[in-house]
């Protein structure tokens, strides 16, 4: 058989890369408070690095303290901060992977009491500001000396990754931060030589760009734009091909394709494209642009489908894949390619964003370990036992799935098909905070079954346990995870409107997308199956309720114990 081609390298200046697939930097919050790497900031990236990924790009880190955008962000705005990033590099390496590292300024997105100092933009204009609360701030306007001193700090955090020993940097200049900001007419203002027309507009990115070139001309650049802001007073598409074009010959090693702006309507999510969104949503971007640039281009949004991603390689669309919520549902996305196994498909639920933006940690719906590496990282499984899991559900399958290796693991579902009340999910008008879309989760739990059945998991359809529970005779774990079910008699009269689309009439869907309408649905209206089952079935060794049989909640809860129960 041929080599997937994604999984062939290929090179981003004087960086050779050992597959196409690159992680984006995605804020963790797993620095401590001043921004020093951590153990747990080792553990997240430690998890990438053996899933096989070619390079990782590791978070955000202002080349100022002025441009700290969040807190626990990763410091690379002094020299104390090169022992923690040197170890975060070599611990990288050490599994394989190269690294890279986003100098990233976030302008007037900040605030003071983030970042200790008074936030600077290109012109003084309001800026909504969420970091756990919501403020807008006025930044100041920058002045030339400025302008001048920001971009020596950018060439100088260079320098600082190269000490530290990363491959490449990449310079922000997407979603509507600092670079970003001077791009976009509306939050340009100016009328010196950095506003106005769009090569002005372009000067400051492009003299960033620059410096940090001749500062590490060792270390690959890449230059990651928004090439279209999304609302009527941005910076249009023309315009950001044109400096993805004017980059290129700046002397950027590659150009990374986003878009996007933290203003775009109908709302900033676009940037990050969520499940209502298509698959490969700015690919015709980077396709286009790729025509006329001679340089590697790196695609991202929604490619973490892997026939998706080979193709637009294979159709020299893009040289790269950028897959970050890929990699957080599934940071062994590389590897089961490799193996030809199935991954966990990320829903494009936008949790983990959006979560880290309200102040935790970095979390996922589908992965229960992301975020707590550490706490997983030396689990024990069950080994050689036979184990029934009760309910195919997104609890039972992410269990079986956990522990098929090295156990004889039999799932029983009383419905003739797997993924229980989790595929009305897609029905509702929300899930999390994004327009849920069913073909999301029918991937999803399609993509569980198979990977049980790869691993050698057999599956019972059909089989109600409670009306036969001869059938859990002799098994040496027995997992219950039935879900919960609705109170009053309710059940029906869900699932027909949901199958209906009834829940999404413009009234209809207004109450139901309310919180208050959403915490009663998911929890107050049902009740956890686990207790009267287990009375039902009689006591017997090792038996184990997870998920929402436990207690009716949401689902990130449910497939999260999966984990616990299973590795924790």
């Amino acid at each position: 058989m041929s080599t997937n081609i994604l999984l062939t390298p290929a090179r981003i200046g004087p960086a050779e890369i050992p597959n196409r697939i690159v992680m984006p930097p995605m804020t963790t919050r797993k620095a401590n408070a001043e921004g020093f790497v951590t153990e747990d900031s080792l553990a997240y990236y430690r998890a990438r690095a053996r899933g096989g990924v070619g390079l990782i790009t590791v978070e955000m880190a202002s080349p100022e303290k002025a441009g700290r955008h969040r807190r626990h962000e990763l410091g690379l705005y002094d020299d104390r901060f090169l022992p923690g990033l040197t170890g975060l590099v070599n611990e990288i390496h050490s599994h394989g992977a190269k690294c890279s590292i986003q100098l990233g300024h976030a302008g007037g997105h900040t605030r003071f009491d983030i970042c200790g100092e008074t936030p600077v933009a290109p012109s003084a204009i309001s800026h909504p500001v969420f970091e756990i609360t919501f403020e807008t701030i006025v930044p100041e306007a920058m002045t030339k000396a400025r302008i001048d001193a920001c971009v020596k700090a950018h060439a100088d955090a260079a320098i600082r990754a190269a000490k530290a020993g990363f491959d490449c940097v990449e310079i922000h200049a997407a979603h509507g931060y600092l670079i970003s900001q001077f791009h976009t007419p509306f939050e340009n203002r100016r009328t010196d030589e950095y506003g106005g027309s769009l090569a002005n507009r372009a000067r400051f990115g492009l003299e960033v760009l620059r410096a940090v070139k001749a500062a590490v001309p060792h270390l690959g650049v890449i230059y990651r734009l928004s090439v279209d802001d999304y609302f009527p007073e941005g910076m249009p598409y023309v315009e950001g091909r044109q400096i993805a074009l004017w980059a290129a010959e700046a002397g950027a090693d590659a150009l990374h394709i986003a878009a996007g702006h933290y203003r775009s309507l109908p709302s900033a999510a676009r940037q990050i494209p969520p499940m209502a969104l298509p698959d490969a949503t700015f690919l015709e971007y980077a396709a286009d642009i790729k025509r006329d640039a001679n340089i590697p281009i790196i695609a991202v949004g929604r490619l973490g489908d892997p026939d998706t991603a080979r193709t637009a390689v294979e159709t020299g669309k893009a040289d790269f894949i950028s897959l970050g919520r890929s990699l957080v549902a599934d940071p062994d996305w590389v590897v089961k390619l490799r193996r030809g196994e199935p991954r966990r498909a990320c829903l494009a639920c936008n949790t983990c964003v959006n979560e880290m933006r309200g102040g935790a940690g970095m979390a996922c719906v589908v992965n229960g370990a992301a975020g707590r590496e550490r706490r997983f990282e030396n689990g024990k499984r069950p080994n050689g036992e036979r184990i029934a899991v009760v309910g195919a559900g997104p609890a039972g399958l992410t269990y079986a799935s956990l522990v098929a290796a090295g156990n004889r693991v039999v799932l029983f579902e009383r419905e003739d098909h797997a993924g229980g009340a989790f595929r009305y999910a897609g029905k509702a008008p929300l899930f999390q905070e994004v327009e849920a879309n069913p073909a999301s989760f029918e991937r999803y739990i399609d993509g569980l079954v198979r990977t049980c059945m790869q691993w050698g998991v057999t599956i019972l359809y059909g089989v109600d346990v409670a009306a036969q529970p001869g059938v859990l005779d002799g098994f040496d774990r027995i997992i219950i995870a039935t879900g919960a079910r609705y109170r009053y008699g309710l059940g029906p009269l869900v699932t027909t409107t949901l199958d209906a689309g009834i829940a999404r009439w413009p009234l209809v869907r207004q109450l139901a997308s309310s919180n208050a309408f959403r915490n009663w649905f998911y929890y107050r209206v049902r009740r956890g199956t686990s207790a009267a089952l287990i009375e039902r079935l009689g006591a017997r060794p090792n038996m184990i309720a997870i998920g929402d049989a436990v207690k009716a909640g949401k689902s990130k809860e449910a497939i999260g114990s999966a984990f616990e129960a299973a590795i924790g």
